[in-house]
């Protein structure tokens, strides 16, 4: 009978979920057994394994552009960053992405990797990548794509190179390749530019205009009938990386070949002690998301480092579409 009766007490505590139960003078209680040290260390090692699982950057889903210079056969060329339909998106930082610029640099740019090379707008060649490495010269350490060039020979000249990958631009035909060289009458024209520019921005006037003239670049776009001119001007500084002097400016201004002359198409006045330093110089054009548009890049040098920003027509007007951080950030934008 006792039996019974201590089989139903232990019974009734499991399905009651009551702590203690009195029996014939004795205590008995139920209590959770400790848990095994073999599922402890099981689980243990089970979060450890999630925490060690690497996760993979987020690559870039546009085109990227490269920009670079050739010395004989051999080109070396920058990423500049990705194409945004007329603008440029720049590529994370390793201290906001890190490992990201080696994951890219193995998936984007290995050795083999293939590119078609433009110049004032028309594909003038092809480079096969040998190499890789790091331009430090860029306010964000710059992945970098060296190999052989082949050029047509209308562009045996060629210097500077952008670059795009060749699955996306494979299809893209040789245009003509035309070598613009200023003369007497457009470099007087470029004065008159900034002559013009100069009280419009409110910028004091250099001692000399012509003397301040740090860059003069003459190009057709590929679909225009007329010349233009970009050319830098630079008071108290230089077109370098190097810290400018008091009261120094840069003043970039583009022009468009009319009947009379070249009428004004853009201006970019910049304010070293106001806004920091940033030069920027015409380094090629080029329609690089392939709408029948092109676009202008320009190479920008600031007080301890370079960067890159972009022109792009918009409603029949030339604007800034894009800048990288550091040239953002110089301006208090």
């Amino acid at each position: 009978m006792r039996r019974v009766l201590l089989a139903t007490a232990v019974i009734l505590t499991v399905a009651t979920g009551c702590d203690n139960v009195v029996w014939g003078g004795q205590r008995i209680s139920l209590k959770k057994p400790p848990p095994r040290a073999g599922l402890v260390a099981e689980a243990a090692g089970l979060e450890a394994a999630s925490q060690e699982v690497e996760v993979t950057p987020e690559l870039p889903t546009g085109p990227i552009l490269l920009a670079g210079t050739r010395t004989g056969s051999q080109a070396t060329l920058v990423v500049v960053g990705e194409v945004q339909r007329d603008a440029l998106g720049e590529l994370p930082d390793e201290d906001t992405s890190p490992g990201f610029r080696d994951y890219f640099t193995a998936q984007r740019l290995a050795p083999g990797s293939e590119w078609v090379l433009f110049s004032q707008g028309a594909r003038v060649g092809r480079m096969t990548a040998v190499e890789t490495g790091v331009d430090d010269r860029f306010c964000t350490a710059r992945p970098t794509v060296s190999g052989t060039v082949e050029l047509v020979p209308s562009a045996s000249e060629v210097t500077r190179l952008t670059a795009l990958p060749a699955e996306v631009a494979r299809s893209r035909g040789y245009d003509t390749y035309r070598v613009h060289r200023d003369d007497y009458d457009q470099r007087v024209a470029s004065l008159g530019l900034a002559t013009a520019a100069i009280p419009r921005v409110g910028a004091a006037w250099p001692p000399s205009v012509l003397e301040s003239r740090a860059d003069i670049r003459i190009f057709q776009l590929v679909r225009e009938s007329g010349r233009s001119i970009a050319a830098t001007f630079v008071v108290g500084d230089q077109m370098s990386v190097s810290p400018p002097g008091p009261g120094a400016y840069s003043l970039f201004v583009m022009g468009s070949e009319a009947a009379d002359g070249y009428d004004p198409s853009y201006v970019w006045y910049r304010h070293a002690g106001s806004e920091g330093k940033g030069v920027p110089r015409y380094f090629d054009h080029l329609d690089w998301d392939g709408d029948g548009t092109e676009e202008i890049l320009l190479d920008v040098f600031g007080s301890e480092h370079r960067w890159f920003a972009s022109l792009a027509r918009r409603s029949g007007t030339w604007v800034r579409t894009s800048q990288d951080s550091c040239g953002r950030a110089a301006a208090g934008d």
